[in-house]
């Protein structure tokens, strides 16, 4: 475990280098936030508690939108352009004889990279939000901690996807079709451009059931107070469930693939 903990730390570091496109990912997330956070305002002052928020709730969901962006990876970026190029390349046969395991390593580093977009670009939107807006904080340093560990939950997921999306490189003739697929999946199915809440019958039911929810929706209402009791063990039921389901899926296809590279290269 510490390997992979060296890594994680690795992953850190390495975001942390790139300290103007920090500043300019931080610049680009609060002008977002503020466009967003006004078209929600208009649209709830004609709608007043649309989706169960409050106007306040609804503009601190835009803020936590943009904190969470990177941070989970609501758009894909991270790691797995560089694994799609690391398999197309053939690179990857030599990741997969090292005495390391593929999945543990990139998720290590992975979530390094998460830890740093959540303090580097997650914190700075939402105070300059905060200074414009009436946020809705919560007061008990419990619902904290129970967003911190529904936000962990989230990138655990969000890496899953990716983790899987770069493994399809394997039989495809690119992944980036892959890609970019689940980048359009990942901003209209976390809840970033609308609460899945809105989203209105069926649509909304397969919406909120599907593994991008675990990215924004759920940490979100969290926040907000929406998951108190048994229904925050539910929400965290929930996250973990997808969690351990596309893990174990990027897991078997991980097997399948170190089998065919052995084959291929014996």
């Amino acid at each position: 475990m510490r390997l992979y903990a060296v890594v994680a730390a690795g992953g850190f570091r390495r975001y942390a280098t790139y300290r103007v496109a920090t500043f300019a990912g931080v610049f680009t997330n609060t002008v977002f936030g503020f466009i967003m956070a006004y078209t929600y305002t208009a649209l709830w002052d004609e709608r007043p508690h649309l989706g169960g928020y409050d106007l306040s709730q609804a503009v601190t969901y835009v803020w936590l939108g943009q904190a969470l962006l990177m941070t989970c990876a609501m758009m894909g970026g991270g790691f797995e352009d560089e694994l799609i190029e690391r398999i197309r390349t053939g690179d990857i046969a030599v990741d997969l004889y090292r005495p390391a395991d593929l999945q543990l390593w990139w998720m290590a580093g992975d979530l390094g990279r998460a830890a740093f977009h959540l303090l580097g670009r997650g914190i700075a939107p939402m105070v300059l939000g905060s200074f414009a807006f009436e946020l809705t904080l919560p007061g008990n340093p419990l619902t904290w901690l129970a967003f911190l560990f529904a936000v962990a939950l989230g990138v655990v997921v969000s890496f899953a996807i990716r983790f899987l999306v770069a493994l399809s490189a394997f039989w495809l003739m690119d992944g980036a079709g892959a890609a970019q697929m689940a980048m359009l999946a990942g901003m209209f199915f976390s809840g970033l451009l609308l609460p899945l809440n809105l989203f209105p019958g069926v649509l909304g039911e397969v919406a909120r059931a599907l593994p991008w929810s675990s990215l924004l929706q759920v940490p979100a209402d969290v926040f907000l107070g929406k998951h108190t009791g048994w229904d925050l063990a539910g929400a965290y039921a929930f996250q973990a469930g997808w969690a351990l389901a596309l893990l174990a899926t990027g897991r078997l296809l991980q097997t399948v693939a170190t089998r065919r590279v052995v084959v291929q290269g014996g």
